[in-house]
């Protein structure tokens, strides 16, 4: 190589880390607005409340925020001799061990429908079954209190067939199966949606030859759809139970968390300590859910991922 291509080449490296200087700088001024927001709003707070939840705060720190005190573990270690707390707990665990399977169950019946039966009114489905989502849960649960009221709608159909309803919402044993159901209705059209896509890319000639080797339609969901499908079915199970560990609006708004604490739930047990002014003790809570909701996905991810 002729020296004034050496020298061209040096000087075209010299310059190559400059432009990409360049281009790092320009990024992250593009991105400081979003990532100013994110610092404020989550990271912050994030950061606030878990340094609460070593502490004793209450309310009556607000104007005194350096008499806060420093316990340890000690808001933990009383979560769990918390008689209530554990009964937020079995309640979250029953909601989501239910719901979440039932839905994941319910959506991909739904999309295996749509996307091997009806093809002309295909799209129509889908809006029908997706639209609860984009729908307020607030409005959702106003919707279905009504509903579920002793003289709502269920009931008067169930006296049109000579049966007695119960009072779904105010007894222990209906009042949890009741809002699985809404929550249920609610959250299939999203996991439809996900299956859908997911059936939709799956490869044709896959299927093909196993109709071709005599597999029926049972044995092709076996042992193609399923094991195909894992990447997808994850995906939906950890957004899911994300959403069921969560649930709140439900029961504010058509139980208030009873009767007798039957649908009270952690996310619930954490407002009402807000609201007592237990922030350190609330700040726990709040924790705990989230370690649950890591350690969940973490054995979702075990169970459903791809197999080598």
């Amino acid at each position: 190589m002729s020296p004034t291509a050496n020298a061209t080449t040096a000087a075209h490296r010299r310059r190559r880390p400059a432009w990409r200087r360049r281009r790092a700088l320009a990024g992250w001024l593009l991105a400081l607005p979003f990532t100013a927001l994110f610092a404020a709003f989550m990271v912050g707070p994030l950061t606030a409340s878990l340094a609460l939840s070593f502490s004793d705060a209450t309310s009556r720190d607000l104007r005194t925020p350096f008499a806060v005190g420093f316990v340890g573990l000690s808001n933990f270690v009383d979560l769990f001799s918390d008689e209530k707390f554990l009964r937020a707990i079995g309640n979250t665990l029953y909601f989501a061990g239910v719901g979440v399977p039932l839905t994941v169950a319910v959506a991909m019946l739904i999309a295996l429908a749509l996307n091997n039966g009806i093809t002309r009114f295909r799209t129509l489905f889908r809006v029908g079954f997706y639209t609860p989502v984009v729908t307020s849960i607030v409005a959702i649960a106003v919707v279905w209190k009504y509903i579920l009221e002793p003289d709502g709608l269920l009931n008067q159909g169930l006296a049109a067939l000579g049966v007695t309803g119960p009072d779904w919402l105010h007894d222990t044993g209906f009042a949890m199966p009741s809002m699985i159901l809404m929550a249920m209705w609610r959250n299939m059209g999203t996991l439809m949606i996900v299956f859908l896509a997911g059936l939709q890319g799956l490869p044709a000639e896959v299927y093909e030859a196993a109709r071709m080797d005599g597999a029926n339609s049972f044995q092709r969901f076996r042992s193609l759809t399923l094991p195909l499908m894992r990447p997808t079915i994850l995906l939906g199970c950890v957004l899911i139970s994300v959403y069921y560990f969560q649930f709140f609006e439900e029961a504010f708004v058509m139980t208030g968390g009873g009767p007798l604490d039957s649908t009270l739930s952690i996310t619930y047990f954490t407002y009402n300590q807000f609201g007592y002014g237990n922030y350190g003790y609330a700040s726990a809570a709040s924790y705990v859910l989230a370690i649950a909701i890591a350690v969940v996905t973490l054995v979702q991810f075990r169970v459903l991922r791809p197999k080598d």
